[in-house]
């Protein structure tokens, strides 16, 4: 029987030109994500963190109250103001949830110890920064501790309303970066919050955690230990009627409105009557209506 004659070997195969190298470099080039610039942080002095570009977008002008405007929070404004001061300066302070009643400025509190604490630096002012992230961006705070570790500029990374919701486990993010993180927060970054609530997670959540865990008492500790990573709790709580008269006085004295002290009074009472409460909001709320009905901007004196 005579054999099949076999094919000749396959030829190796020919080197691909530097130019067809170049142009296929090119185009995954182009197809990469752009690489996110490095931040200037002597932009502003308050940032918003930007997740999806790994960006601080700079805030030339901050919506603030004056320090001196905000009352009925004097305990509060003291423990913070210090707080923010050590920090500044580059001594030990702790990570602050401000939480309670709808209104009272807590928010209002953490912009105006910014502002003051920056004005109180000398010539140091503007080396603290304030970087607003939103509550759905919580999970990407790793993202933004590693864009400003390292930088010489502090930073208080600030969250409003922050709360946790049944099926959320972006609260984990927040546990890792407070202490429990392999890297830690940088020692250059403070963590300050605002919740209507002292335990950050719903009822709901720790109550279908209860029913699922099989050790429920566990379960139940790790959710409510998240508010103990804060070493500040400031609660405030509703003001009294002659707090709420303070602050509307103040707003109206502080921009110059022309009314006398007893209409001030008998409408600034009647406003919160019919709003329910009093608080700081419904104070400003009032000051504004205030404000429009006599002619008078709402604009800081020079």
């Amino acid at each position: 029987m005579t054999k099949a004659p076999q094919s000749a070997p396959a030829a190796p195969d020919a080197p691909l030109d530097n130019a067809l190298l170049a142009r296929i470099a090119d185009a995954l080039e182009r197809l990469a994500p752009a690489s996110p610039a490095a931040p200037d942080f002597t932009a502003a002095d308050a940032f918003v963190w930007q997740p999806a570009g790994r960006r601080l977008a700079p805030v030339p002008r901050v919506n603030r109250v004056e320090m001196s405007l905000l009352k009925g929070i004097d305990r509060m404004r003291d423990i913070l103001a210090e707080n923010t001061e050590r920090f500044a300066r580059g001594l030990p302070a702790n990570n602050a949830l401000l939480w309670g009643a709808r209104g009272m400025g807590k928010s209002s509190l953490v912009k105006a110890v910014h502002a003051a604490t920056n004005a109180g630096l000398g010539r140091d002012a503007g080396l603290l920064k304030l970087v607003e992230i939103h509550r759905e961006d919580i999970e990407s705070l790793p993202d933004l501790m590693a864009l400003v570790r390292g930088a010489r500029f502090r930073f208080i990374v600030f969250c409003d309303d922050l709360s946790f919701d049944t099926e959320d486990t972006s609260y984990k993010s927040l546990k890792a970066v407070l202490e429990g993180g392999i890297e830690g927060r940088p020692d250059n970054v403070i963590l300050y919050a605002t919740s209507n609530r002292r335990h950050l997670l719903s009822r709901d959540m720790i109550e279908n955690e209860r029913s699922t865990a099989i050790n429920p008492g566990e379960a139940v500790e790790e959710k409510v230990s998240l508010s103990d990573r804060f070493g500040l709790w400031l609660g405030f709580h509703r003001c009294s009627q002659d707090e709420f008269l303070a602050m509307v006085e103040g707003y109206a004295k502080h921009f110059g409105i022309p009314v006398d002290a007893e209409t001030l009074r008998r409408e600034a009472l009647e406003w919160a009557t019919t709003r329910g409460s009093r608080s700081g909001r419904v104070a400003w709320q009032y000051v504004q209506d205030l404000a429009g009905r006599t002619g008078t901007r709402l604009t800081e004196k020079a």
